[in-house]
């Protein structure tokens, strides 16, 4: 047995290790059961499936295309029964409990309030359903045995004219359970900067925000997220890889681009399966986040949308355990690496760190000692 193998987590000691979620949709996070249920509540008849488990392969498949405009269009069903108050609010409580159940700790969630508004809700409904939905479903995973804090993301979308308003309202929202700002939706046609009247407001208001950069979209995206927009985190930011080259003696050269990225510590929302899905990735092996774990980058894991791509934040780290022989110890760099990169203030991250996710996998690696322990014991008592 090889030491790599002796270190490598187990399925359960991943479910349990401590988990820090950056980039997750809400609306890509439904159970399918759920969606089934409120499409009968709301009147929403245009699902393509029925049963709850032919209709999480239907999306699934429907999001397996290659191509992130493809993979879009499968919203447009969770979307269509979320514009009810007690929608939301349900929605809200049960990605709380999932992802508590799955081992998150902390978690940011986003969603766009422009896209809840057909059954007459106004803005300020939407966000305060969310909110009282996400405070729901902290309160069942307490009772569950788990612990998780979320924090809503308000996400405007890149090809509407409502950056500004959605910035606004994050602001007001700031110390009630929103944490921050994104842009969303498809990149090419759709550059950030045609959104800088948002960006330099909450700058003024000295609050944060992260921009969907470098995922269908290369180099120019994530520039233009940094350098005109002030972006604090970059939404998956991928294709920074194009601005790295691996040279014939092994070495790697980066660009000025990829420099800055790594010197600044700018954090990169990875999310390897949803990048799989959008032709931004071949391969778990060949995803870029190999290399900038490697080079040390502030590279995160997430999820993205957990419905679209069967997935989990477990599933996620499991799959790269799988791909780069990752250990407890490489997990918890990329969880450490999250919570310091999220948008609550500094006290209450570094007690986060400190105080959940430190000591969460201290316990697991002691496990795996006593463990050890116990296997020599049982060897030399046989031997003898």
């Amino acid at each position: 047995m090889t030491s790599q193998h002796q270190n490598t987590p187990s399925w359960d000691q991943i479910r349990r290790a401590p988990k820090v979620l950056l980039h997750d949709h809400l609306d890509g996070g439904l159970r399918p059961g759920t969606i089934v249920e409120l499409a009968r509540e709301t009147g929403y008849a245009h699902l393509p499936e029925t049963d709850p488990d032919k209709l999480g392969v239907w999306f699934r498949e429907a999001a397996d295309s290659g191509s992130l405009e493809r993979y879009l269009e499968t919203f447009s069903h969770t979307v269509g029964v979320m514009q009810t108050r007690d929608a939301l609010v349900r929605v809200a409580a049960e990605c709380a409990e999932d992802l508590a159940e799955d081992g998150v700790v902390y978690a940011e969630v986003r969603y766009a309030p422009e896209q809840h508004l057909e059954g007459g809700l106004t803005l300020e409904e939407v966000v305060e359903a969310v909110n009282e939905g996400f405070r729901e479903g902290e309160r069942r995973a307490k009772g569950n045995g788990h612990r998780i804090r979320v924090g809503a993301l308000l996400t405007a979308m890149r090809h509407a004219a409502r950056s500004l308003e959605i910035a606004e309202l994050a602001n007001r929202y700031r110390d009630l359970g929103v944490v921050g700002f994104d842009i969303a939706g498809a990149e090419a046609g759709y550059p950030p900067t045609r959104h800088l009247d948002a960006f330099e407001y909450l700058k003024r208001e000295n609050n944060h925000f992260t921009i969907h950069a470098g995922e269908a979209f290369g180099l120019p995206s994530i520039w233009q997220a940094l350098q005109w927009c002030g972006a604090d985190r970059l939404g998956h930011g991928v294709r920074i890889i194009d601005d790295i080259r691996l040279l014939e003696d092994g070495s790697v050269k980066l660009g000025r681009l990829a420099s800055y990225v790594r010197d600044k510590r700018i954090p990169l929302e990875m999310c390897p399966s949803s990048n799989l899905q959008t032709g931004a990735a071949d391969s778990y092996a060949d995803h870029p986040i190999g290399l900038l774990r490697r080079l040390h980058f502030r590279a995160t894991v997430n999820t993205d949308n957990r419905l679209m791509s069967g997935t989990s934040m477990s599933r996620e780290f499991e799959h790269l355990v799988g791909a780069f022989g990752y250990t407890l110890d490489d997990i918890q760099w990329f969880s450490v690496n999250a919570m310091k990169s999220a948008f609550i203030p500094f006290d209450e991250r570094l007690a986060m760190i400190n105080d959940v996710i430190k000591p969460g996998y201290a316990e697991l690696k002691s496990e795996w000692l006593f463990r050890q322990t116990a296997s020599t014991s049982a060897f030399t008592d046989t031997e003898g």
